[in-house]
C-alpha cells in the first residue's frame, strides 16, 4: 500500500540568516522537523520525485589532490573548527554555492575553486582540473535536507605550493592542514580517527576513501 505524504503544511518554527527550523506537517497530528539551509519554498520535502532529480546541491566539498613533481599525490585536508562538534576536525574544503557561482556543473566548479582560493590559498592554472565525484549527497537526511556536491582538484605543480588559509571569511577558523599520502590515508581510514585521535565527518570519510581508490 502506497503511503501518502501530505507536502503543504509546513510551519517555520525559527529562521535565521543562515539556518531555519521547520515543521513538516506531513500527515493529520503528525509532526517533523527539519533544520534547512533554504527557505520554505525550497525546501526538498516540498519538491515532487521529478523536481527531487534534478536538485542541485547546497555546497561543494573538493577531493583536493597535489601532483607535484617527481612526489607521490598528496591529498590535502585542513583542521576547521566545526562549532557543533566543539573540535578542530580534519577537513577537506567546502564551502556553499553562491547565487553568483550560477547554476548547475558551472556553479560547483566555480565554487570549488573560490573555495580552494580562500582556505588553501591554491589559484588554478590552465594545468589544473575540477570535477564532479557525485552531484548531491545529504549529510544527515533524518535531521536536515542540506546536501553538497562531492568534487575531485587536481592541482600540478613542479614544487609544493605556498598553502595558507588567510582567506577564511565569517565564523571560519582553521588550524592547519595536512599533506596525506595514499598510504597515510589509508591508516587514518583504519584508525577512523586523525593522527590526533580525533573523530571526523563523513565527507572527510569519502575524500580519504576516494583518495585511495585512485
Amino acid at each position: 500500500m502506497e503511503t501518502t505524504i501530505k507536502k503543504d503544511q509546513i510551519i517555520p518554527l525559527c529562521e535565521t540568516r543562515f539556518l531555519s527550523l521547520y515543521d513538516l506537517q506531513y500527515a493529520a497530528g503528525k509532526h517533523y522537523f527539519n533544520v534547512s539551509r533554504r527557505n520554505a519554498e525550497n525546501l526538498m520535502f516540498r519538491k515532487s520525485t521529478e523536481e527531487f532529480k534534478n536538485a542541485t546541491a547546497d555546497a561543494a566539498t573538493i577531493v583536493t589532490v597535489l601532483h607535484i613533481k617527481d612526489r607521490e599525490p598528496l591529498l590535502v585536508l585542513s583542521y576547521e573548527y566545526r562549532y557543533p562538534a566543539g573540535q578542530f576536525l580534519l577537513s577537506p574544503p567546502a564551502g556553499l554555492i553562491d547565487p553568483e557561482d550560477g547554476v548547475g556543473e558551472d556553479a560547483l566548479i566555480t565554487a570549488s575553486k573560490r573555495e580552494l582560493f580562500e582556505e588553501l590559498g591554491i589559484t588554478f592554472t590552465e594545468k589544473d582540473s575540477v570535477a564532479i565525484i557525485n552531484p548531491l549527497l545529504f549529510s544527515s537526511p533524518g535531521m536536515t535536507d542540506e546536501s553538497n556536491a562531492l568534487m575531485l582538484a587536481e592541482i600540478y605543480r613542479d614544487e609544493l605550493p605556498q598553502l595558507k588559509q588567510d582567506g577564511a571569511v565569517g565564523t571560519e577558523l582553521f588550524d592547519g592542514y595536512v599533506l596525506l599520502t595514499a598510504e597515510d590515508a589509508g591508516r587514518i581510514l583504519k584508525q577512523g580517527k586523525d593522527d590526533k585521535g580525533i573523530f571526523y565527518s563523513v565527507y572527510t570519510w569519502a575524500a580519504l576513501h576516494y583518495f585511495v581508490s585512485l
